[in-house]
């Protein structure tokens, strides 16, 4: 296994206003993380997520233990070695004049080019292999204020990726994305890590789309620690549960889901296969019903007969069969 890019060493987070008053967040953290590996930090609101990014970063002090980037103390190094070692791309939305993405994607060299901005072919190769990598080539010559939210976030990422770190770091990437750019994002970030051996580190509050991206999931509980492990490891073992467990709300580690505790006192039978009886049963659960394979006779029963793109549901209940023609009929004949 190859050493690793990011390590930190019995790490301490938090605030310290002054020498005498400090803030605790976090205390005993042992983190690694390697070239090629996806790297998802998710928790609760307000457990640190983001002091702990900083503090990794640099961007605010440990209060202590220790950071290393390949092998070396973060303490330790040049502001521009750092730079060259890690680039971090926050939620906050940039704000730029007039620029455009060709420029703003430019910028991510600072490290190599020094303070005239002098580019070389190096640099120039650099600037187009990161929009490449994260596919806004055909965006350059736009400016960066008619982008749209998706569209700047790949251009921020391909600003971080020009600079050719070691490791990228996002804070919420997906923060102000619809589901389609929540998806898309995840996809590319997983992507420069399996496909170009880019180490990636993201915090995220989408806990379903980490599971389906990350490599491993740094989860982060209320008291600080963190549980480390591929996403299937934390589930088999209850961590989510643990971690996000609150009144009236459950994880449900057969579908990977979080599922509101309800009195389920209403059942219903269902007799229903394929596509349209999967829906029909995630939509009676929701309803708040208990779905059973066989029961007493006096309960409701349901029948769905699909007929491709066509079905209809059969609902017998008290003597009565009715014939209803979509999902929404049936729930509102059996809530009547």
């Amino acid at each position: 296994m190859s050493s690793p890019v990011l390590s930190a060493h019995d790490l301490q987070i938090g605030f310290q206003s002054s020498r005498a008053s400090r803030k605790v967040v976090a205390s005993g953290l042992n983190l690694e993380l390697r070239a090629s590996e996806f790297v998802c930090l998710a928790g609760p609101n307000g457990v640190g997520k983001s002091t702990l990014l900083r503090t990794l970063t640099r961007l605010q002090p440990a209060l202590g233990g220790e950071v290393r980037f390949s092998g070396k103390p973060l303490r330790d190094l040049s502001n521009k070695d750092l730079a060259s070692m890690v680039s971090v791309v926050l939620t906050e939305h940039v704000q730029v004049t007039v620029m455009r993405v060709r420029e703003l994607v430019g910028l991510g060299r600072f490290p190599h080019t020094g303070m005239f901005d002098s580019r070389s072919r190096q640099d120039e190769k650099a600037i187009e292999n990161a929009l490449e990598l994260t596919d806004v080539s055909h965006l350059s010559d736009r400016f960066v204020q008619e982008l749209s939210d998706g569209e700047r976030q790949r251009v921020m990422i391909a600003r971080a990726l020009a600079q050719e770190p070691l490791l990228l770091v996002l804070d919420e990437p997906t923060a102000f994305l619809d589901l389609p750019g929540r998806i898309s994002i995840m996809h590319l970030l997983r992507d420069l890590a399996r496909t170009h051996r880019q180490a990636v580190l993201t915090s995220t509050h989408d806990l379903d789309l980490a599971m389906r991206s990350a490599d491993r999931i740094w989860l982060m509980n209320r008291d600080g620690s963190i549980a480390q492990g591929s996403p299937e490891d934390l589930v088999l073992i209850g961590q989510f549960g643990h971690t996000f467990s609150q009144a009236n709300l459950q994880y449900n580690a057969l579908t990977g889901q979080f599922e509101e505790e309800r009195d389920r006192t209403k059942l219903v039978v269902l007799r229903a296969e394929g596509l349209a009886g999967t829906w029909t049963e995630r939509a009676l659960r929701r309803a708040g019903f208990e779905v059973l394979v066989e029961g007493a006779p006096d309960l409701p029963l349901v029948e769905v007969e699909a007929q491709g793109i066509t079905n209809s549901w059969r609902l017998t209940w008290q003597g009565v069969s009715r014939e209803l023609s979509s999902i929404y009929a049936l729930l509102n004949a059996l809530l009547e």
